[in-house]
């Protein structure tokens, strides 16, 4: 067959290089399974996508979500990163000023926010306190002691996330993980900048599936950190997130509720890299 289209787009990145790459395979509808998640190892990003003809009508477009470990439900920066690609490229919604994604979680609404673009937080499908024991292991594995630890909660919205809540931003950029000790657990950490900071929020994500360990950004954890912690009333209705700190990069997550409740999570998504890849 002949080559597809693709695109490696910078998400959450006010500058290029700052944020979440993506590779997004344009027109991939006869690929298999196993040609998909090859190419998800071969990249070795966060996340590796594929735009597919959707199954429903409500859909613009349907997505499959690789990490060089397997396939996910949901993931945020992929969703804005193949949103922004799929527009790029010629994409027109039948709604105007809203694209429709169909993928594992089931439909997901992006729009133009700013100069970026932002995703409808998913409802959580696991939420909850953590269990005293794993919330103890995996305080363990990050080298956190009680005090730290302001709440902590399931904040699964398809990759599986614990959300823990430390006491400040700094708290956050300290932790040093021992990867072996963490498991398979996903973490995700968040604290407080002070006034007149960088950000409002400083966020970390841990995820042993992606090859890397640490994720730079990450849109479905800020996600989830949004609906438990915006509805609880412990973080504010609108603010914006520092991550990728100790990687180097410098991602900027805006999170912000409409006056009908929703939840949205967007940044600058920028295209770096355009051309074809033959994998057939």
């Amino acid at each position: 067959m002949s080559p597809r289209s693709f695109r490696q787009v910078d998400v959450f990145a006010p500058a290029p290089l700052s944020g979440n790459p993506v590779a997004v395979v344009h027109d991939a509808d006869g690929l298999s399974d196993d040609q998909m998640a090859a190419f998800a190892r071969w990249t070795n990003l966060s996340e590796t996508t594929f735009l597919l003809a959707p199954t429903v009508a409500e859909a613009d477009y349907r997505l499959r979500i690789f990490t060089p470990g397997g396939e996910l439900p949901f993931a945020g920066h992929p969703t804005l990163g193949s949103a922004h690609a799929w527009l790029e490229n010629g994409g027109v919604p039948a709604t105007e000023g809203v694209v429709v994604q169909e993928c594992g979680i089931g439909l997901v609404e992006v729009r133009h926010q700013g100069e970026g673009l932002a995703f409808a937080a998913p409802e959580l499908l696991r939420s909850g306190p953590v269990d005293d024991a794993v919330l103890a292991e995996v305080c363990a594995a990050l080298g956190l002691v009680a005090d730290q630890v302001v709440s902590a909660n399931w904040v699964d919205n398809g990759p599986g996330w614990i959300g823990l809540r430390l006491r400040s931003a700094d708290d956050v950029l300290g932790v040093l993980p021992d990867a072996a000790a963490l498991g398979d657990h996903k973490v995700g950490m968040i604290g407080p900048h002070p006034a007149g900071g960088p950000a409002d929020f400083e966020v970390r994500a841990l995820y042993p599936d992606l090859g890397s360990f640490e994720d730079p950004v990450t849109g479905s954890l800020n996600a989830g950190f949004a609906v438990w912690l915006t509805r609880s009333g412990e973080l504010p209705a609108s603010y914006l997130v520092r991550q990728g700190t100790v990687l180097g990069r410098d991602g900027r997550v805006q999170v912000s509720t409409d006056a009908d409740g929703v939840i949205w999570v967007g940044g600058a998504c920028r295209t770096l890299i355009v051309g074809d890849v033959s994998l057939d």
